[in-house]
């Protein structure tokens, strides 16, 4: 039997493209801070929003566009919103 094909979206992948590069630039952020205390608290905190780009991610590339989508995208940017607002980065 065919597997089926993963519905695309451009405008999704796009969001996907600059949920990544947000969370590549506060981990680089992240991993300059000196202090390990600090720095440790910063990515205990940041998990989670690296969990739910993960989760985000991996949706996608396996079955592509779905009714998730919208959900997961909205989690990782709830997520986020709460590390910045909690968080001076």
């Amino acid at each position: 039997m065919p597997k089926k094909r993963r519905k695309l979206n451009k405008d999704f992948e796009k969001k996907i493209y600059t949920s990544k590069k947000n969370v590549e630039l506060v981990l680089a952020k992240i991993y300059d801070i000196d202090d390990e205390d600090i720095q440790k608290e910063y990515m205990s905190a940041f998990n989670d929003v690296v969990y739910s780009y993960d989760q985000l991610k991996n949706d996608y590339e396996l079955t592509g566009f779905n009714d998730n989508s919208d959900k997961l995208i909205a989690d990782y940017k709830k997520a986020f919103s709460l590390f910045e607002s909690e968080f001076e980065i």
